[in-house]
């Protein structure tokens, strides 16, 4: 999938999609799979990740919405992967089956770094 083609698909307002179009912007690297994969997978593994985050203090913008979303879209999504050069960010995209819109959009810093509880 050609860079312009993935940009224009990150059209949301939330705070995940704009970081992605922003890394995009900014010529970082990007995978998109070729195979496309049921959603339920895709929601068991990430939920888990998420819940794990969550126990650990770390909220990832995005990721719960993600989650809610291809489980809600229920058909097979292929995923796209932004990782910029350095590696501070993870951005996991989820498209339809045939690429041509955004299903979900997740982003969060790395390393992971739990934050302190509230006092």
């Amino acid at each position: 999938m050609e860079r312009h083609v993935l940009e224009s698909l990150l059209i949301g307002d939330d705070e995940a999609s704009a970081t992605a179009l922003a890394a995009l912007r900014r010529g970082a690297p990007y995978s998109v799979q070729e195979r496309v994969q049921p959603t339920g997978g895709h929601t068991g593994v990430f939920s888990r990740r998420l819940q794990r985050m969550r126990t650990r203090g770390f909220e990832p913008p995005g990721l719960a919405r993600a989650v809610q979303l291809i489980r809600e879209y229920d058909r097979p999504v292929r995923t796209a992967l932004i990782d910029p050069e350095n590696q501070t960010r993870f951005t996991l995209l989820f498209l339809t089956e045939d690429g041509s819109a955004l299903v979900a959009c997740a982003s969060w810093p790395l390393p992971l770094v739990a934050r302190k509880p509230p006092l």
